[in-house]
């Protein structure tokens, strides 16, 4: 690597892989874009946004909202099932989270097909990063799981520095 302060910030801190990608874009100062990812042909993407008005520095408490479209661009009808979180602040400290459905539903997606919810997340931190998995199911009742994207926590009181 050619940036020393990149090079101090990766071995002066645990690497997590999956934010590296995260850990670049702002260390290049690009605006924030929407996190996507692919799994047979069912898209899933999150916009994560920080919540000022619910968040307290003094009391360590910071809030965000994320939105997530799932999109089924395949050829056979869906339904989500279960979601798996992992939820992981700027400590390393992980929580984990598993449940029915998302937002109390199980929504079936048919071919061209969409589905957005948003949700929420407190995190002690100023950083951290979300990665998850949903538990899918076809019409015929074949179980599969996608991917939810890697997607990153930040607050403006956040050092930009690998969480």
């Amino acid at each position: 690597m050619e940036d020393p302060e990149l090079r101090a910030q990766l071995t002066g801190n645990v690497w997590f892989p999956q934010a590296f990608s995260i850990m670049l874009r702002q260390k290049r100062k690009e605006p924030p874009s929407m996190y996507r990812a692919v799994t047979r042909q069912i898209e899933v993407t999150v916009e994560p946004n920080f919540l000022p008005e619910r968040s307290s520095v003094e009391n360590r408490q910071y809030f965000w909202s994320y939105t997530i479209v799932i999109t089924n661009a395949g050829d056979e009808t869906v339904q989500l099932r279960t979601r798996h979180w992992i939820i992981t602040d700027a400590s390393g400290r992980k929580q984990e989270v598993r449940g029915e459905g998302v937002v109390g539903e199980q929504p079936v997606l048919e071919p061209g097909q969409r589905f957005e919810y948003t949700s929420g997340v407190p995190l002690p931190t100023a950083s951290g990063f979300m990665a998850g998995r949903y538990q899918m199911v076809t019409a015929n009742g074949e179980p599969f799981e996608i991917d939810v994207p890697t997607f990153s926590l930040d607050s403006p009181e956040a050092r930009r520095t690998l969480n």
